[in-house]
């Protein structure tokens, strides 16, 4: 296959696969290991205060945003953006780098070491915000974007739900070895010996079905930067809505035991396949409506699960809530998921993805997500009612949602035209 493979139609499909493989395992990783499993390691493994687990995921999240937003820039302003050797050896130097950190973790034995393994990890996160997200430019076409988001939310998402009931490091490190391994070695081999598919790939980002995401105006200084600016803000609030509420709910027994560490396999496999077909619908709508809408959806859709879980809360705390409960929260997050791998790729040309990017995913999904934590996390500690939590959550996705929708009322005026490279 090596010497004929510019010639074959194979290989933008080889591109396609490798991107959802890389994305949805590092959505995998993140979502599970990162998120879920250093807080376990630092409240049962090292057992440390709630106190010190939110100042360790707040700086988490402040690293990995200031390394991430470094990195686009420099890639913006050298134009390594546009190069895709470049992003895909970035790549596989970060999941090399995170391969090591995974198979450590459970190791650690005191903060210091935690607190170390954090600014180390963070550092290879933020690399991999605008290397991994900047390849869309190069192997996702532009029309086939929300399909490809699916995919990705799709592939992370079941394994998450169906796969993941034990929520403990020791067993988050040996889910993912199996499958980190092979793969850093199998991307090594791709981004550093020369292929004639990678040589393929390289030049797909100048063809027109690759070339600037459909929310590129005409007014590049203008209307585009307001657009952005709005969606930065409003993913930020999805992201942050979604950990303050949902890390207090996995944190209460009642509702943990009824849905993500229910024994029955039939719940799970529930959540997991409304994960991906909440994805695939959303996958459809991403083209067909305004992304003001998607997020609206969202924020309703979240603000009703959060005040059903208080109502629950003050009525029947003692019995296990419906499996309505969590599938709905499934069918708000797939939504936003498809959403963050779409967005940012269609605000930018493959001159500017990098930083936009880079941007985005840092802002609104590491600082948003990581902020929460610490913030759930501390609420905890002083111990604030569960009710009043989920209460607080629901108010601030209510506000967004109204806020999504002034946005719809007024008129929206988007012209599709190539924003210019300079």
């Amino acid at each position: 296959m090596r010497p004929c493979a510019p010639d074959t139609g194979w290989v933008p499909w080889f591109g396609l696969s490798l991107f959802v493989a890389a994305a949805s395992a590092g959505y995998f990783y993140n979502l599970t290991f990162v998120q879920l499993g250093l807080v376990d390691l630092g409240a049962r493994v090292l057992e440390l205060s709630e106190g010190r687990i939110a100042r360790a995921m707040a700086l988490l999240a402040g690293v990995t945003l200031f390394v991430a937003v470094g990195t686009g820039l420099v890639m913006h302003r050298r134009r390594w953006s546009e190069s895709f050797e470049i992003k895909l050896r970035l790549l596989a130097v970060v999941v090399v780098l995170q391969t090591l950190l995974t198979a450590l973790a459970p190791l650690l034995s005191s903060e210091v070491g935690l607190i170390v393994w954090i600014v180390i990890a963070s550092v290879g996160l933020g690399l991999g915000v605008p290397s991994l997200f900047g390849l869309t430019c190069d192997l996702v076409p532009t029309r086939h974007r929300g399909t490809v988001a699916a995919a990705v939310t799709s592939v992370a998402f079941l394994p998450a739900a169906v796969f993941s009931s034990d929520w403990r490091i020791e067993q988050f490190a040996a889910q993912l070895l199996w499958l980190m391994v092979p793969s850093a070695v199998a991307l090594v081999i791709l981004a550093f010996v020369p292929w004639p598919v990678t040589a393929a790939l390289s030049g797909q980002h100048r063809l027109p079905r690759y070339g600037p995401g459909r929310f590129v105006t005409q007014d590049a200084r203008g209307g585009l930067r307001r657009a952005f600016t709005l969606s930065l803000v409003l993913m930020f609030g999805l992201y942050f809505v979604d950990s303050l509420g949902f890390l207090r709910v996995v944190d209460t027994p009642v509702y943990m035991g009824s849905a993500w560490h229910s024994t029955d396999s039939g719940t799970l496999w529930a959540i997991g396949i409304t994960h991906v077909i909440a994805a695939v619908l959303a996958g459809i709508l991403y083209r067909a409506l305004p992304q003001r809408v998607l997020l609206g959806w969202v924020f309703g859709l979240f603000a009703l699960v959060q005040l059903s879980y208080v109502l629950h809360a003050l009525t029947t705390p003692e019995l296990p809530p419906t499996l309505g409960l969590p599938l709905l929260y499934a069918v708000a997050v797939s939504i936003y998921t498809v959403l963050n791998f779409s967005l940012w790729a269609d605000f930018s040309t493959p001159a500017t993805i990098a930083r936009n990017t880079a941007i985005g995913v840092g802002v609104s999904g590491w600082l948003a997500t990581f902020l929460s934590t610490s913030l759930s996390i501390w609420w905890s500690a002083i111990e604030l009612p569960f009710a009043e939590h989920l209460r607080a959550v629901a108010a601030i996705s209510l506000l967004l949602f109204s806020l999504c929708v002034l946005l719809f009322l007024l008129p929206e005026r988007q012209r599709f035209h190539q924003e210019e490279s300079s």
